[in-house]
């Protein structure tokens, strides 16, 4: 099948929904044709192929696969397309001084569709349209950056006229803030860094300050819990926002996302009317915990490194290693922090591959 082949199959089935069928064989018969494509057009993915011992004559299912680590996207170009076809690169956060990852991008088609299809089932669920108040830069500021593009491409499908970002070239105006939350009389999307949300809590906390958010409400927050000054549980994260800001933690959304992959992961609270810190997995994506040293399934309930197999990822590659600890339970899976200790062997293994054909140095 054509790479537009393809592409025209998994649109079909993301426009779906994410209530669409899991179905196994669909999954299959497309992740392998998608991993033969990239195979085939991406050298790099080669080399880190024939580091796993693996070629295309062996993978007989997506399960078959070989992974790309993370750390990879640091180390090499990896899409299938030439660099003048690059439409946006998407790239890791870290310092001007230190390798970031990047994400290769032809075309936007079906990173929007994924992104859309599942920002609106997760977080807008019963509204056409709602006021957005994003704690992010927009994505004029920082192109580079997954995040400010999913909010604004979120806000231009889902959102009101009064809808707004709310940090600038100064930084997060605080005070303006949060006078323009304490007069909110219709409901809100409240939506940012879990980094961010500490900043508004501390403001307030500050201040005595507790707000009543219209009802309707939901918060989505994103990015982890580990600020440059403290570190907060997540209990202790959607607490402080259900105690200053007003909102049941039923309507308090954590979202999963990676700037390595086309889609993202959201917990079903506000569809279900229940808390959970499960990620849901939409049916074109299918995720596994492995053991980071043999890089197979751990046992049922068990704790491994989790690998994402995203449809959506057509440019790159579609199965994707994470450092982050997880488990697989009914509905989707549990993240539980991040890998470490011992380097996972497909990191060490990915940088050799890499490292020996293009004799970079770090």
């Amino acid at each position: 099948m054509t790479r537009a082949g393809l592409e025209r199959a998994i649109l079909t089935w993301i426009a779906e929904g994410v209530d669409a069928p899991a179905d196994e064989a669909r999954f299959d018969s497309l992740a392998v044709a998608l991993f033969r494509l990239q195979f085939q057009r991406g050298p790099a993915y080669r080399r880190l192929c024939a580091a796993f011992g693996a070629d295309s004559g062996v993978v007989g299912g997506w399960r078959d696969i070989p992974v790309v680590p993370t750390g990879a996207f640091k180390e090499a170009r990896l899409a299938i397309f030439p660099p003048e076809a690059t439409l946006r690169v998407f790239r890791t956060s870290g310092s001007t001084t230190e390798a970031r990852g990047a994400l290769h991008l032809d075309t936007l088609a079906l990173y929007d569709a994924s992104l859309l299809a599942t920002f609106r089932a997760y977080l807008c669920p019963d509204v056409e349209r709602i006021r957005f108040a994003v704690l992010a830069p927009a994505a004029d500021g920082v192109g580079d950056s997954s995040l400010s593009y999913m909010f604004e491409r979120a806000m231009r499908e889902l959102g009101t006229p009064e809808s707004r970002f709310w940090i600038g070239a100064a930084g997060l105006d605080l005070d303006a803030l949060s006078s323009e939350l304490a007069r909110l009389r219709e409901p809100i999307l409240l939506a940012g860094t879990a980094f961010a949300f500490v900043h508004l809590l501390d403001f307030l906390e500050s201040r005595g300050a507790r707000l009543a958010l219209p009802a309707g409400t939901r918060v989505m927050e994103t990015g982890g819990f580990k600020g440059r000054s403290r570190e907060l549980t997540r209990e202790e994260l959607h607490g402080a926002i259900a105690s200053r800001l007003g909102v049941p933690r039923a309507r308090i959304v954590n979202q999963y996302g990676m700037c390595e992959l086309a889609s993202q992961f959201y917990e079903a609270s506000l569809r279900t009317g229940r808390m959970t810190d499960v990620k849901s997995v939409p049916p074109w994506v299918r995720t596994r915990a492995l053991d980071p040293a043999t890089l197979r399934d751990v046992a049922p309930g068990e704790p491994g490194v989790l690998v994402h197999y995203d449809l959506a990822n057509t440019g790159s590659v579609l199965a994707v290693m994470t450092s982050d600890l997880g488990t697989i339970v009914e509905g989707g899976f549990r993240v539980h922090g991040r890998l470490r200790g011992a380097e996972a062997r497909g990191c060490s293994l990915a940088a050799d591959a890499l490292l020996s054909e293009t004799g970079a140095a770090r």
